[in-house]
């Protein structure tokens, strides 16, 4: 169902962590064959928001976040640039305190002509009470984790500029957008703990829900696009875990989804 509906049903105070990446309201072309996709993979229905709409839409929906957050929780939206503003005048006018204006640098953008390449996300990461807010900031790397070049491990995963690559998708099908497990992996991992529960208003491809039960948290999402619904659904059915260990990280969930990896 919409978000919108859909939230009014959870209970206030509920909600300990938002991920969510909105519709763009920049008139994308769902089918297009960018990055590398066949369009005939990439799933119908594609939902868009026109731009004079967007700021009315996005207090809408935000303003139900705010209410269903407990003081204890955040929330992390990604956004083009292009109507990163409405995005920005949402969250300042619902009361939202901004804790980070985060940037996800990925590989590649859409060629251009006649301007530079697009090649970044925006991500704001807002809570209601900055003071009460959960983060964990040895969750991913030890106090004394160091690089290869004798650099602090934790701090450098710590900047706000993420370097995190787009994910192809090998499938049979999929959705026409969808952000990289590493990236809401690390988000829960500093701002969530195990059976937290996890809010994506905009669920898509699932992502968020994937990761997050991978992760042993409880998630719930709302999507108004049937066939993203059972896409999701199905990847949710079907996923595989096992516990993955590396030097100077601590231990972490890895996804092995067999038709979707």
């Amino acid at each position: 169902m919409d978000c919108l509906e859909g939230m009014r049903y959870l209970p206030p105070g509920s909600i300990d962590l938002v991920i969510t990446d909105p519709p763009f309201a920049i008139e994308f072309k769902a089918k297009r064959s960018n990055y590398n996709r066949m369009s005939s993979r990439v799933l119908e229905g594609y939902n868009e928001i026109k731009k004079e709409e967007y700021y009315n839409f996005t207090l809408k929906w935000m303003t139900l976040a705010y209410k269903l957050l407990k003081d204890t929780g955040s929330m992390y939206v990604f956004s083009g640039w292009n109507n990163l503003k409405d995005v920005l005048m949402a969250i300042d006018k619902i009361g939202f305190v901004v804790v980070n204006h985060i940037i996800w640098k990925y590989q590649f953008g859409v060629v251009t002509k006649r301007r530079f390449v697009t090649s970044h996300y925006h991500c704001l990461y807002v809570c209601k009470n900055d003071k009460k807010r959960k983060f964990f900031p040895y969750a991913r790397y030890d106090k004394d984790s160091l690089t290869q070049h004798g650099g602090s491990l934790h701090y450098e995963d710590k900047e706000d500029v993420w370097n995190i690559k787009r994910e192809y998708w090998n499938g049979d099908q999929k959705t026409p957008t969808k952000l990289p497990a590493e990236l809401i992996k690390k988000i829960l991992l500093y701002s969530s703990e195990e059976k937290d529960v996890i809010l994506d208003p905009f669920l898509g491809s699932g992502q968020v829900a994937v990761v997050s039960k991978s992760l042993n948290r409880k998630y719930i999402g709302f999507e108004i696009v049937k066939e993203y619904y059972e896409f999701a659904k199905e990847r949710l059915e079907k996923n595989i875990y096992r516990i993955k260990e590396e030097p100077g990280i601590r231990k972490q969930f890895v996804l092995f989804d067999k038709k979707y990896k």
